[in-house]
């Protein structure tokens, strides 16, 4: 029964995805991977029941499926953070394990349906070596796709971070649960029947539902105006390059075209914008915003911050809602005001986030720093 009701949950789940209006790339990766999940457990529950060997010819036809679950997870992590693939060969060079699964298994296709059904009841007899294979194919596919996923995660935060000034909803870290998620089930399907993974899979179906339905888009690929970075056309021809010593952040922007006139131009507009108009308080500034406000180029811009501030843009700009938090909530005529209320005015979006960075920045919590 349970197997079922993950079968109705995939379903479900996969008519919502349908009915979804503005479908995302993300979205529609999703929607692929819901429906071959559901099929797949379609396939396990008939194979349990031994109603599929009254349909013999349906024998096989799910082969190439489970290969195709860590492949899924990975191309969704792509999507979901913007690292969109659309090099058709890429995609197909990905797909080669599961074809290969097709094209091997064509000698069993080729075989009658009580052929099929002996095969299936003699646990693979006379196709022990396609067993075998799909056996370590399968589980280590699914491993390295997984531990892929993780990586890009791990990257997609360190960009995000370059680039939004908040990050909640946008780390992926339900992404990130799932991944692991599926590393236990391929670890699973070495040390247990299928009941126990059929089991595990239905419990995913559930998290990939939830959360993956309601993430939202994150764009950190802005579209950039202004020179082409490393262009003439951004100096005057008699200016000198910037003479930083060879840190690994000097080394990242090596070839940027950044002189000492224009980071020091951008680091007195910049100082002076956040003087005089407080865009910090913003919950969802980005680089690319304030480079415009800045009339910067969006790389130059966060060379400047990494460079002259020591941070990236995300540390900078909530370490100024912090400087202006303990600004405020000093104040004796805000001592009516919450401390929370005054970190959501500040530019914080939420109390995790606010005290995370009051701790990294004065080394106590709000209510240590208070009360001396």
């Amino acid at each position: 029964m349970f197997f079922v009701l993950g079968i109705f949950i995939a379903i479900f789940l996969e008519l919502l995805l349908v009915a979804k209006k503005s479908k995302s790339r993300a979205d529609k990766v999703l929607a692929i991977w819901l429906l071959l999940i559901a099929l797949n457990q379609i396939f396990n529950y008939f194979l349990y029941e031994g109603v599929i060997f009254k349909h013999p010819h349906w024998l096989g036809v799910d082969f190439p499926l489970p290969v195709l679950n860590g492949l899924l997870l990975y191309f969704y992590a792509r999507e979901i953070t913007g690292n969109t693939n659309t090099n058709g060969w890429i995609v197909l060079l990905h797909l080669l394990p599961s074809i290969s699964l097709v094209l091997l298994a064509i000698p069993f296709y080729g075989l009658s349906g009580s052929e099929k059904v002996q095969v299936f009841e003699n646990d693979g007899a006379g196709f022990e070596w396609y067993v075998v294979y799909s056996n370590i194919l399968v589980p280590l596919s699914g491993l390295v796709y997984a531990i892929w996923t993780l990586v890009l995660i791990k990257q997609h935060r360190k960009k995000i971070q370059d680039n939004f000034s908040n990050t909640d909803k946008k780390e992926l870290q339900w992404l990130k649960y799932l991944s692991i998620g599926f590393v236990i089930i391929w670890l699973l399907t070495i040390f247990f029947d299928n009941i126990i993974i059929f089991s595990a899979v239905v419990v995913l179906v559930l998290f990939i539902g939830f959360f993956g339905i309601n993430q939202l888009n994150i764009f950190y690929r802005h579209a950039v105006t202004g020179p082409k970075l490393g262009s003439n056309e951004n100096t005057d021809k008699g200016s000198k390059k910037r003479k930083v010593k060879d840190t690994p952040v000097s080394k990242r922007y090596a070839k940027s075209g950044l002189t000492e006139e224009i980071a020091v131009h951008i680091s007195q507009k910049l100082h002076d914008l956040m003087a005089k108009d407080d865009v910090y308080k913003n919950e969802e500034l980005t680089l690319t915003e304030l480079a415009r406000l800045v009339d910067a180029h969006p790389n130059h811009l966060s060379q400047v911050i990494n460079e002259q501030e020591g941070k990236n843009f995300y540390n900078y700009i909530n370490s100024l809602r912090i400087k202006e938090f303990i600004k405020l909530a000093s104040l004796p005529e805000n001592e009516k005001y919450t401390k929370i209320s005054l970190a959501y005015d500040c530019g914080f979006s939420s109390k995790s986030t606010f005290n995370k960075h009051f701790k990294t920045c004065t080394g106590k919590t709000p209510t240590e720093f208070f009360h001396k």
